[in-house]
């Protein structure tokens, strides 16, 4: 178990050196859409090659049905809600809470997903936490800026990001504790609902937001590269 949240650190630490390079040097919006297509690949390659596989292996068809909706909804709803809580009146100044909650919401369901898949299998919880440290990288760097914009101050905006940060550990927590003793169907659906999530992320985040800024073939391939280095990494675990 030690071993385990050493590598729940490893998100938690990266978000929080998102948010205090935003005080050093911010990147430009094509180094961020680079960022994103690499992590995007990555993420994709930790789902197909090691989520879904686990979950088709586990034979619970209804588990992964009920599993993988509630994902998609949870995600529509963490949009609609965040969307909300900016256009409601009164937010035209003052600190983006709609950002704010997203943010903390997403965090919380990415620890969740990363202490579920340890609770699968080590491999799969090692690849799915090196993929989702790369999107809280950005998740960190963009709640930052955000938070900037919104007048407050760098520290103030590192504090707070850190602060969400800080959420992904009590999601992993849930993820290993409570969900430890599930059966080996229910489980499934569990990684089912996180396979939701993360196809969630990787087409309605990642890409696109990184699609917003004018593409070259060089950064659309970094989204490929980071797919093959993530897959050579599984291969080699594997091995």
């Amino acid at each position: 178990m030690p071993g385990i949240w050493l590598y729940v650190l490893a998100p938690i630490v990266v978000t929080m050196f998102g948010a205090v390079l935003t005080t050093v040097r911010v990147p430009s919006p094509r180094q961020q859409g680079a960022l994103q297509h690499f992590a995007a690949g990555v993420v994709f390659a930790a789902l197909g090659g090691e989520v879904l596989p686990d979950v088709m292996h586990r034979h619970a068809p209804a588990a992964t049905v009920v599993g993988f909706v509630l994902g998609v909804a949870a995600m529509f709803g963490m949009r609609h809600w965040g969307e909300r809580l900016e256009s409601a009146p009164g937010r035209k100044t003052g600190l983006p809470v709609g950002i704010i909650v997203a943010v903390g919401i997403d965090a919380l369901l990415d620890g969740l997903v990363i202490g579920v898949s340890f609770t699968a299998a080590t491999k799969i919880g090692v690849l799915v936490t090196v993929a989702l440290s790369l999107e809280m990288l950005f998740l960190g760097l963009t709640t930052a800026l955000a938070l900037r914009e919104s007048g407050a101050s760098a520290p103030k905006a590192v504090a707070i990001t850190s602060g969400l940060a800080l959420l992904i550990g009590v999601g992993a927590w849930l993820g290993l504790t409570l969900l430890r003793g599930l059966s080996a169907g229910t489980l499934g659906g569990v990684l089912s609902f996180g396979a939701a999530t993360l196809l969630y992320l990787v087409t309605e985040e990642l890409l696109h937001d990184a699609h917003k800024v004018p593409e070259t073939n060089l950064v659309t391939s970094l989204f490929f590269a980071g797919f093959l280095l993530l897959f050579m990494i599984e291969m080699w675990i594997g091995g």
